[in-house]
């Protein structure tokens, strides 16, 4: 499929025509009319722990003392040996050990782009620290496959010899060829990509450690220059990579998405000159998304573009572009509320967002977050109302749309399921990841090799030995539905781009539900008397 056609088919308009079955059209009834308290109330800091704690169960490389994931060990300890370069460290994706350059960095910058929206919140449920250290297991790897400002290492490992096997990350014996891109073999994308991981990463960095952060802003600025002045996709360059991580949507949306992160942690006008002079050529005020992911940025660029008009201190040339960026911007959330005139964003009966059969969770995390941050940025400019085409809605309608999703996730959907690996009393055992589905290596470190673990663990009807906690699967299909097997990979099995946006929406709604419950306190507390 061309990358255009993928576009356009992100972008059309849902179609609400579909033919359901008596039977689906009675369960989605019933879950319709069930009452709300049979819902349980979620723990939005709990839920936010254990996302924290799914990136520690995803690292590759020498683990360090504090290692809260104990049935995982060192791994991958040779990578980069064979080019002669250290590339030790970093992230696993998903349930294999393939190193994928261009979602881990995707998850870098939401990860980052959570703790700038919502540090304070994130602090106040305990959890900062560990989202600066989930941060810098993935900018300390990238700082190491940076080793020439027009070189990146992109990729570790090969996915087919990957998949053939079976085994923990401490067992590995697939290959680890490590594959690069450089002015030859360009990869915009890719580059660009990490370039905003950077540069957002570098603002989370900027007070706790300057020194830090200022190496993450020269890294982050030396791979925009690669990335723009070198354009090409990093599958042309990367064949290996295309099979699992396409660049379908092109590099342009990714040097829109670095240069306003450049922009934001710079402050430098050059930066933002780039995307606005450039949006138009490169869709940026151009293509109507109703998705934004690890491929497709488009909606992340209009609605950081869209903060900057917002914060009202454009000049009139600027002004009017980042006006375009805004429509675009309106144009997804107006698509996510169901209010954009026929071109919605498919929702299930259950009231989960639905975007397409693989891996769906990765859309609804990243809408609640987007829907979360644009409520802020409403809020914070005095704008209590957007217009979209099917009328107004107001910063609370946002919210309540984010929530409903995050709810979805953690419970209230009509499998009463958590999607959410450990978090609540119902959630999925037989996750599609290898180390998880195999004894640990703590218990046991005698050899499992390529086919033994396909023999003597994958087809095994009991639940994984190890708990994913935190990993947020790629849930149910678009009747609600979900089969907890561990060969069923399109729904089971989870990748970190999923989890990494829950960071900032969970610790928005846990500061919420407290402020809450002590606004309820408080009601409920009688006056004391003056004596």
């Amino acid at each position: 499929m061309k990358p255009e056609e993928r576009l356009e088919r992100s972008s059309r308009r849902s179609r609400s025509s579909i033919d359901l079955t008596c039977t689906f059209k009675l369960v989605a009834l019933l879950w319709a009319v069930l009452p709300m308290a049979a819902v349980e109330a979620f723990d939005y800091k709990d839920a936010l722990s254990k996302s924290l704690l799914y990136f520690e169960a995803q690292r590759s490389g020498h683990l360090p003392y504090n290692q809260r994931v104990t049935w995982r060990g060192h791994s991958g300890l040779t990578d980069g040996l064979q080019q002669g370069v250290d590339l030790v460290g970093g992230y696993y994706d998903a349930g294999d050990h393939v190193k994928f350059g261009l979602p881990m960095a995707f998850t870098i910058t939401m990860l980052s782009w959570s703790v700038i929206e919502y540090g304070d919140e994130i602090a106040a449920a305990g959890e900062y620290h560990h989202a600066l250290e989930a941060i810098k297991w993935g900018t300390d790897y990238f700082m190491k496959a940076h080793t020439h400002p027009y070189v990146l290492w992109v990729e570790v490992g090969d996915g087919d010899t990957d998949h053939y096997c079976w085994q923990r990350p401490e067992d590995m014996t697939t290959s680890r060829q490590a594959y690069k891109i450089d002015t030859e073999n360009p990869g915009s994308d890719v580059a660009g990509e990490t370039a905003a991981a950077m540069a957002a990463a570098s603002i989370v960095f900027q007070k706790s450690n300057p020194h830090y952060s200022h190496l993450l802003l020269h890294h982050a600025q030396q791979l925009f220059e690669f990335a723009d002045k070198y354009r090409g996709k990093y599958d042309s360059s990367v064949r290996e990579a295309k099979r699992y991580y396409p660049s379908w949507s092109g590099y342009q949306d990714e040097l829109l998405w670095a240069a306003l992160w450049l922009h934001r942690a710079t402050g430098k006008g050059a930066y933002l000159e780039y995307v606005v002079e450039n949006g138009h050529g490169f869709g940026g005020t151009g293509w109507e998304m109703a998705e934004f992911s690890w491929d497709v940025k488009y909606a992340g660029v209009q609605i950081l573009a869209t903060k900057l008009l917002m914060e009202g201190n454009l000049p009139e040339s600027q002004r009017q572009a980042a006006e375009r960026y805004r429509s675009k911007a309106e144009y997804y959330i107006c698509a996510c509320l169901n209010q954009n005139n026929g071109s919605n964003v498919h929702r299930t009966a259950g009231g989960m967002l639905f975007v397409r059969q693989w891996n769906n969770m990765q859309y609804v995390s990243s809408a609640a977050f987007l829907l979360s941050v644009y409520s802020d940025h409403l809020n914070k400019a005095g704008q209590r109302e957007l217009q979209c085409p099917d009328g107004a809605v107001g910063p609370q309608d946002l919210v309540a749309l984010a929530k409903s999703q995050a709810d979805y996730i953690l419970g209230a959907n009509p499998m009463r399921t958590s999607y959410l690996v450990g978090y609540g009393r119902k959630y999925p055992m037989k996750v599609h990841h290898r180390g998880s589905s195999i004894v640990s290596y703590k218990r046991n470190q005698g050899f499992i090799g390529c086919m033994q673990g396909y023999y003597d663990w994958y087809g095994r009807r009991a639940p994984n030995p190890n708990v994913v906690i935190g990993a947020l699967v790629g849930g149910p299909d678009s009747r609600d539905k979900f089969r907890d097997n561990r060969g069923n990979y399109m729904q089971t099995e989870a990748c970190t781009y999923n989890t990494a946006p829950l960071v900032g929406v969970f610790a928005k709604l846990h500061r919420s539900s407290d402020q809450h419950i002590q606004i309820q306190e408080e009601m409920s507390t009688p006056a004391s008397s003056s004596s």
